[in-house]
């Protein structure tokens, strides 16, 4: 079995147009060998065509362990990912990705789960949903879509072992099949755990409507795609100090500090650019950083000893890092 922690080589099994906008990729180890263990709600980096990188959570059952399944949406508005693996990434191709990741795990001991999922925030569910159905523990998967056409999963959904639990809610369809968040959410359950992914507008309408009816924050997990965009308009510059070796780096009111430390000659791993993955995840020796990411919880924030380099910034005149492995 494969079992490499750095990049690795797969190659493009399948390609199927789900919908029109939205593709679905298999991908096989290209040595023939089983690939590295995932667990549900896990996700892999991608290497794509013009040195991006972007995370993709593995959609297929954790069971397998002869291929990993992505689903990708082709987002206009993305920052050039998703266009690359819709018109540059064919089948056969040969991909680098990284062994799966997850920062978004089931729960532990949950006597039952709420999936609701948003678009293509369906992704990490499904692999929850098989995990959840594989260990017999009882869940709902709630599949929000603007209509029936762009509900690329739902025709897989309809054949799985666990289809009676599955509750498809269209936009445009009848009002008594669309979701119903505060009766969903309307009366907390111990030791049942709520999770969200999807547009980041539908994220916070059913955080804020678990919240209001009394869900404690343990209780409740999420994950975003997109982050909202943060204006800059109030940003000053600041310096970095680099705790290895002493080396200070000025990042500039409209440069990000990734951006500065690579001008720097100073590479910092990096995938979402926008704070959700965690990748670039740095320690904070000194100083107090401003969290503009949506990774850490708000107690991890408050610590400030860690913070996202891709995206947030510092309201001390240095930052004192350190680079190495977290």
């Amino acid at each position: 079995m494969l079992n490499n922690t750095e990049f690795f080589t797969v190659r493009v099994a399948a390609k199927l147009a789900l919908t029109p906008e939205i593709a679905q990729f298999e991908l096989v180890a290209t040595s023939g060998q089983t690939l590295p263990p995932f667990a549900a709600g896990a996700h892999i980096e991608v290497q794509l065509p013009g040195g991006l990188q972007r995370s993709y959570s593995l959609c297929n059952a954790p069971s397998e362990n002869h291929r990993y399944q992505l689903g990708v949406l082709h987002d206009t508005n993305s920052r050039g990912g998703s266009q690359a693996m819709h018109t540059q990434v064919a089948l056969g191709d040969v991909l680098h990705i990284s062994a799966p990741r997850n920062h978004f795990p089931l729960a532990a001991r949950a006597r039952r789960s709420l999936l609701l999922a948003g678009g293509i925030g369906i992704t990490p569910m499904l692999s929850m949903a098989w995990q959840l159905a594989a260990d017999a523990v009882p869940f709902e998967l709630h599949y929000c879509t603007r209509s029936s056409a762009q509900a690329a999963f739902a025709p897989m959904l309809e054949q799985t072992p666990y289809r009676e639990r599955v509750h498809l809610h269209v936009d445009d369809g009848a009002a008594a099949q669309k979701i119903n968040l505060a009766a969903l959410l309307n009366t907390p359950e111990t030791d049942v755990h709520v999770y969200v992914c999807g547009p980041q507008g539908f994220i916070n309408a059913v955080m804020t409507t678990a919240r209001a009816a009394g869900w404690l924050e343990s209780q409740l997990h999420m994950e975003l795609f997109n982050a909202e965009v943060i204006s800059a308009e109030e940003d000053a510059a600041f310096e970095v100090e680099i705790a290895s070796s002493g080396q200070v780096v000025k990042v500039a009111a409209q440069q990000t500090v990734v951006q500065a430390l690579a001008l720097a000659g100073i590479d910092v791993q990096i995938s979402c650019e926008q704070g959700i993955c965690g990748t670039c995840l740095t320690r904070v020796v000194s100083g107090t950083p401003v969290h503009r990411d949506q990774y850490l919880t708000p107690e991890e924030q408050a610590a400030n000893d860690q913070f996202t380099p891709c995206c947030s910034r510092a309201s001390s005149a240095r930052l004192v890092i350190d680079l190495g492995p977290i």
